[in-house]
């Protein structure tokens, strides 16, 4: 049988090259070897301010993303997280079985948070509760994840396990899965701070849509040091990161790399990362456009799958509703 595997991405900002080479790129690898479920996890994104005619249209747009970099409905299931209500219900009874002291230890609450906690929403707080929701409502086996969520795929382990214990056995617990290569793709003007969807600097990433001369210009903006040589070097942060965008595009080892780059200049990686990406963007970019000429096309496959999910999720909920006594 099959593992089974869970993935989403929030709708908040626009999908950009370290998106698609941390995640997406990977999930159309293994649709053949896996159950899949991938979701846009919007409810996630209303944690924070937001406009709501901007988070539909990101939604739209996430999901003929999805499509356009290969996510095929034959082969997977892709759906939006608010048209299955039973994820905020899961979440709600996971939140009443999780000890406040799990939630305070998540770093990235802290790192979002800083000074303004007193003002932020309690969903903030709460989010590896309803994290946990998505991966535990369809009894996933594995969650591939960024190494930034990591900890959250931890925490919901844990929440499973200790359900489990109180309540019966209800829930798979499952495992974070981290790509090898490209799980951790760093901003071009800023390679010390992950690539963000929500940055606001115009040369932080490359976005999968955008004009293919902004993403060269971007390319060869990009912050590197005063060294010469071109080797991997976790200290060298921006050359690293350039060097790890290349590795994961061309699928080269790193040492066919060095050799390929040994006596050339930055000016010359910039190049040629800068035409791997628009080699690997521009047929997306088309593949986008001739999905969303057609919204019906997207309207259909997010019935679909919501459909096919409707036997899972109604399976997972009446055993959780039972065990805690709702049944």
């Amino acid at each position: 049988m099959k593992k089974r595997v869970f993935s989403g991405i929030q709708p908040s900002g626009h999908l950009h090259i370290g998106n698609y080479l941390g995640s997406i790129r990977n999930w159309v690898r293994d649709l053949d070897s896996r159950d899949n479920i991938f979701c846009v996890v919007d409810q996630h994104a209303i944690t924070v301010d937001y406009d709501p005619s901007e988070l539909r249209a990101n939604v739209r747009e996430l999901v003929g993303l999805y499509l356009a970099c290969g996510l095929d409905p034959d082969k997977c299931n892709l759906f939006v997280q608010s048209h299955i209500p039973e994820h905020t219900e899961l979440a709600w009874l996971l939140t009443c079985v999780t000890p406040m002291g799990w939630l305070e230890r998540m770093t990235q609450f802290k790192d979002k948070v800083g000074s303004k906690r007193e003002r932020v929403g309690t969903g903030l707080f709460t989010y590896p509760t309803l994290m946990a929701a998505d991966i535990l409502l369809y009894q996933s086996h594995e969650v591939p994840v960024g190494d930034d969520q990591k900890q959250h795929v931890e925490l919901t382990r844990d929440i499973a396990e200790r359900f489990n214990h109180k309540f019966g056995e209800v829930f798979v617990v499952p495992e974070p899965v981290i790509p090898e290569v490209g799980a951790r793709i760093m901003g071009f003007d800023d390679p010390t701070v992950k690539m963000s969807k929500s940055a606001e600097g115009q040369h932080h990433s490359v976005a999968l849509l955008d004009d293919l001369k902004k993403a060269r210009k971007t390319i060869m903006r990009a912050v590197t040091d005063s060294g010469r040589d071109i080797v991997f070097d976790p200290e060298r942060a921006g050359l690293y990161n350039l060097l790890s965008v290349y590795q994961a595009l061309t699928g080269q080892s790193r040492d066919e790399i060095a050799t390929h780059f040994e006596g050339k200049g930055y000016g010359d990686l910039k190049k040629e990362v800068a035409e791997a990406v628009i080699a690997e963007i521009e047929p997306i970019q088309a593949r986008y456009r001739e999905l969303t000429a057609d919204p019906s096309h997207i309207d259909g496959v997010l019935a679909q799958s919501v459909a096919n999910l409707r036997p899972i999720v109604d399976q997972t909920m009446d055993a959780v509703r039972r065990a805690m006594g709702h049944r």
